[in-house]
């Protein structure tokens, strides 16, 4: 007759096998946990203990010897002046005693105050102060109220021993105070220092123990998780050097082992997914022909606008201009009408492919950017708009402008357009443009500030877009490029431009610019 195995016996190897290393963890915290919260325990008592000592020695035991002299350096004013006046008969004499009076109060209102928890010595005040009483009632009292009527009887010998007599039982009540209060300071000295030896034992078995306990858990982490995730790590770093066939082996805890096992199946999906990986390149290659090819047809698109297209269209503006000059007045009105549409479509038109011309151009130069001087930009930008300045009286004012790093043409246009854009739009007053910047961290704050209609805050964001009128073209000549050509160069020198809608009345253009290296305010 056969037997099947016995059940598995259980080992502490392999339930420690088993164990997930959050749940290891969680055991090394508990017990150190235990640990710790026994040495907090006995920590405060000691601290509770040391600082009980420390108060009643220090804020009890210590001012209260103080202010029991106090106490009796009262009582002694007042025998010294009670005794004074009684011998001479002269009041002041009688100052000391006073004082002594007050000072007696205070004091013993202190003492009862600081010795409030101890009775014991609170009766030992009470026997002293008694024993006072007993001599101002049955002496100094007496003595005073006799002396001030001129009775000597308490000048006596006699009377005078028997003042001594009753002020050296108060003496001796005092010192009794007084040596009840020393050993009741040295009992806090001793708890005090006992308290303290205490502590300090505990606090260094707690030193010790954290020290055991953090070597004890470098061992374990070091076995638990240094070991495990370096065998693991190096497995990766080896996939991850090319060696994709390189499998990762589970190791360490339960956690680790997942690990180990999820890596691995990252591995597989990474080997499959080479495939799709070199697929996605090939018609990203593909995308980026197709792009080129489109740069290409683009450049051809603008060839044509500036040659092609504007051909033709000079010839349409040259003709019908030729009638417009011929035919003018040998027609009827009709016929003027039409023609003056002809030749205003024709310049609009022609005005309008510069116009795109330019704003395609803008910013797709290779060049190197070179330090610009700001000041000739703006000389420049006047001197093209030289018509309209004299046409209007437009004063033109610059402040205090540095170097940019920047493409000299475009920023001459942005100035060009937004001066024209101040004369444009004026009021019936003499058109006024201010131009300034300021340094803002690495780069130049700049603006262009006019007197002119302005710009409601609503249409912050759309003057900038191309194409856009806020005006008829019957009131103010134009294509709606100007800004949107303006915001084209402002960016492709990585800066932003921007209407400043507090800005009133008027209009305020802000826009920024990089310095040079090493520029320095103006």
């Amino acid at each position: 007759m056969t037997t099947g195995p016995g059940p598995r016996r259980w080992s502490p190897a392999a339930g420690l096998n088993q164990m997930t290393l959050r749940g290891r963890l969680r055991a090394i915290f508990a017990v150190a946990v235990v640990l710790l919260l026994i040495a907090l325990g006995v920590s405060a008592f000691s601290f509770a203990r040391l600082l009980d000592g420390r108060s009643t020695l220090f804020d009890q035991i210590d001012p209260a010897r103080l202010t029991s002299e106090q106490l009796l350096a009262a009582f002694l004013d007042q025998e010294t002046g009670v005794r004074g006046y009684v011998l001479t008969g002269q009041a002041s004499f009688l100052q000391p005693y006073t004082q002594g009076r007050a000072g007696q109060q205070a004091a013993s209102t202190q003492l009862h105050r600081l010795l409030s928890d101890q009775p014991e010595l609170i009766g030992l005040v009470d026997q002293a102060q008694q024993q006072g009483r007993t001599w101002q009632h049955d002496f100094a009292l007496p003595a005073l109220a006799a002396t001030r009527i001129g009775n000597t009887a308490f000048a006596s010998s006699a009377s005078l021993n028997r003042s001594k007599l009753l002020f050296d039982r108060f003496r001796a009540a005092m010192q009794h105070l007084d040596n009840a209060l020393a050993h009741a300071g040295q009992e806090a000295k001793d708890r005090l220092n006992d308290s303290t030896t205490q502590l300090e034992i505990v606090l260094t078995a707690a030193a010790l123990a954290a020290v055991l306990a953090g070597l004890a858990g470098q061992g374990a982490l070091r076995v638990w998780v240094t070991k495990p995730l370096l065998s693991i790590g190096g497995d990766a770093r080896q996939v991850a050097d090319g060696d994709l066939g390189h499998p990762i082996a589970p190791t360490g805890p339960p956690e680790f082992r997942r690990l180990a096992g999820d890596s691995e199946a990252m591995r597989l999906g990474i080997v499959g997914e080479l495939e799709e990986v070199d697929r996605a390149r090939s018609e990203l290659a593909l995308r980026n022909a197709e792009l080129g090819r489109s740069n290409a047809e683009l450049e051809q698109f603008a060839y044509v606008a500036s040659h092609d297209l504007q051909e033709p269209l000079r010839k349409v503006t040259s003709f019908c201009q030729l009638l417009q000059q011929r035919y003018q007045d040998q027609l009827d009105d009709r016929a003027d009408q039409y023609i003056e549409f002809a030749v205003d479509g024709a310049k609009r038109m022609q005005g309008l492919i510069n116009d795109l011309l330019a704003f395609s151009r803008a910013g797709r130069t290779t060049e190197q950017f070179t330090p610009v001087d700001l000041r000739s930009c703006v000389e420049a930008a006047v001197r093209r708009l030289d018509a309209a300045i004299g046409e209007t009286g437009a004063v033109i004012t610059m402040g205090a402008l540095p170097a940019v790093v920047g493409d000299g043409g475009l920023i001459t246009s942005v100035f060009q357009n937004l001066i024209g854009n101040a004369i444009k739009f004026r009021t019936t007053a003499t058109p006024e443009v201010r131009i300034d910047a300021v340094r803002n961290g690495s780069s130049w704050l700049c603006s262009v500030t006019d007197n002119g209609i302005g710009i409601e805050p609503r249409f912050a964001d759309r003057v900038f877009l191309i194409f856009q009128r806020l005006h008829s073209r019957e009131a103010y000549a134009g294509t709606g490029i100007g800004l949107a050509l303006c915001r084209k160069i402002i960016e492709f020198h990585c800066g932003t431009i921007w209407l400043d809608t507090n800005h009133h009345p008027g209009t305020r253009i802000w826009f920024t610019l990089p310095a040079t290296s090493g520029a320095t305010t103006p």
